[in-house]
C-alpha cells in the first residue's frame, strides 16, 4: 500500500476516534456536570395525599444525582389532552424524561406511547389502559388487586366472617381507571363466597358532589372507600354522623386519612408505600438515562395495613414519617 493512502486511512481513523470521544464527552457531561431533568405530571400535584410520594422523589434524585420537576396541576382534573400538552411543554423545556400518572380516559396509552418514542416515560399509580394486559408501557404502583382483597379480609376477620346479610357501599374517585377496576375486583373476588350484599357503588364525585354523595346514599353497615379523596371524604362524613353509623374502611395514604383513623371514624386503612412510588420510578428512570439503550422498568411496591390500636407503633413510623413530609 503506498505511504499516502495509508496516511489518508490513519488521519480517518483518527477523525472517526476524535468524532467518537466527543460524542462520549458529551453523554458523560449530559449525566455528570449538567444534571440530568425529570418532570413529574400528577393530577392535583399540591394535594397532601402526594407528600410520601414526594418525599420519595426528593431522596431518589439526591441519591442519583438528577433534578426533579413537579409540575403544578393545580386542583382541577387534566384531561388526555390537557396532560398531552403539559408533558409536550416539559420536553421543550429540557425535560429528558417524564414520570405521569395517566388521565383515566381513552386515548391516554396511545399519547403516551408517542411520547415515550423520544423520552423514557415511567407510569406511576395506574397503567395507562384500563386492561393491563395491553399496556406497553412501565408503572410503578402498588398491587391494587392484593389492596383490594386485604380490604375485604380485615373486614370479615373484624366479623369473625359472619357478614351474612351486611351491606355494603363502595365510594371511588373513578371507576375509568385501572388500578380502582383492580381494587374493586378484589374487594369484590374476596367477599363472593359470603352473603354480603354491596348495595350501590358511588363513583366520579369531586368538589361539592364528593360532600354530598355519601350522604345521599341508601343506608349500608359498611362503606369501602378505595381512593384517599374517597376515604377522606368518607372520614368526614362519618364525623359529621352523615352515614347512619355505617363502618368505614379503606384505603389512604395521606396524614389525613390517618387522622380519621386515629379518631375512630375511619376502621381500618390500608396504605401503599407511596415513599417506594416516588423513590422507585425515579431511580428506574434515572437508570435509563444513565445506561443508554436500557428500558425503563415499572415496580411493584408493597402496601401496609393500619388500625388505630397499632398506629404510633414502631414499625407504622416510617410510613407515618413519609406522608408528613
Amino acid at each position: 500500500m503506498e505511504t499516502g493512502k495509508k496516511v489518508v486511512i490513519l488521519l480517518e481513523a483518527f477523525l472517526a476516534l476524535m468524532v467518537l470521544a466527543a460524542l462520549l464527552l458529551m453523554l458523560q457531561g449530559k449525566n455528570g456536570q449538567d444534571l440530568v431533568k425529570v418532570s413529574v405530571i400528577v393530577q392535583n400535584s399540591d394535594d397532601a395525599q402526594w407528600a410520601a410520594f414526594k418525599y420519595g422523589l426528593k431522596m431518589a434524585a439526591e441519591d442519583q444525582g438528577i433534578e426533579v420537576f413537579i409540575a403544578n396541576t393545580g386542583g382541577s382534573t387534566l384531561t388526555v389532552e390537557e396532560e398531552k400538552n403539559l408533558i409536550e411543554w416539559e420536553i421543550d423545556n429540557g425535560a429528558d424524561a417524564v414520570i405521569v400518572q395517566p388521565v383515566p380516559e381513552t386515548g391516554a396509552e396511545e399519547m403516551l406511547k408517542k411520547f415515550e418514542k423520544r423520552v423514557p416515560v415511567m407510569l406511576v399509580g395506574s397503567t395507562a389502559s384500563k386492561d393491563r394486559t395491553l399496556t406497553k408501557l412501565p408503572v410503578t404502583e402498588p398491587d391494587n388487586y392484593a389492596m383490594g382483597t386485604v380490604l375485604a379480609e380485615e373486614l370479615l376477620a373484624d366479623y369473625n366472617g359472619k357478614v351474612d346479610g351486611k351491606t355494603i357501599g363502595i365510594f371511588s374517585e373513578t371507576n375509568d381507571s385501572e388500578a380502582a377496576n383492580n381494587r374493586e375486583k378484589g374487594f369484590r373476588d374476596r367477599l363472593a363466597d359470603t352473603q354480603a350484599e354491596i348495595t350501590w357503588t358511588v363513583s366520579g364525585h369531586s368538589g361539592e358532589a364528593k360532600e354530598n354523595s355519601l350522604a345521599a346514599q341508601p343506608e349500608v353497615n359498611f362503606v369501602v372507600a378505595l381512593d384517599d379523596d374517597s376515604l377522606t371524604a368518607a372520614g368526614e362524613e362519618s364525623a359529621a354522623n352523615n352515614l347512619h353509623g355505617a363502618v368505614v374502611y379503606g384505603i389512604g395514604r395521606s396524614t389525613e386519612a390517618v387522622y380519621y383513623l386515629d379518631t375512630d371514624h375511619v376502621k381500618c386503612l390500608v396504605v401503599p408505600d407511596e415513599f417506594n412510588v416516588g423513590y422507585q420510578s425515579l431511580t428506574k428512570t434515572a437508570e435509563s438515562l444513565k445506561r443508554h439503550f436500557h428500558k425503563v422498568q415499572g415496580e411493584t411496591v408493597s402496601h401496609k395495613v393500619l388500625r388505630r390500636e397499632t398506629l404510633f407503633s414502631k414499625e407504622n413510623q416510617e410510613i407515618i414519617f413519609t406522608m408528613s413530609q
